[in-house]
């Protein structure tokens, strides 16, 4: 299990979300704890991540987690934020074996299209 404490000033409880900024596209992104710190992410505790608010004009996206603490998943939603997380980062190209996205907005954030079953 990590031990890792809410980035908020003067806050010791322990962070139980992570807090990605997509300035690209004006997204606030909170999800489950990452397995890691990463720089320009934000661990909060729960009481933080619960109030986070974002300036006017942002968006806040909050993926459902386990509030328990990180772990290894395949789900899509881990994807999902972990992808958030690499784009706000700067790193990491498309995979050109995912699915075509359709965006619904401008930026890096997108909608995937459901592949056809076999």
């Amino acid at each position: 299990m990590i031990n890792r404490r809410c980035s908020r000033t003067a806050c010791t409880e322990p962070a139980v979300a992570t807090l990605t900024y997509v300035y690209a596209d004006s997204t606030a992104v909170v999800g489950p704890l990452a397995l890691r710190a990463e720089p320009g992410t934000y661990d909060l505790c729960r009481e933080h991540s619960r109030r986070l608010s974002a300036p006017r004009g942002w968006e806040v996206i909050r993926l459902p987690g386990d509030d328990s603490g990180p772990r290894a998943s395949s789900d899509d939603l881990m994807a999902l934020a972990d992808a958030v997380r690499r784009v706000g980062l700067g790193e990491g190209a498309p995979d050109p074996g995912q699915p075509p996205a359709v965006s619904r907005r401008k930026g890096h954030l997108a909608v995937l299209a459901d592949l056809p079953e076999a």
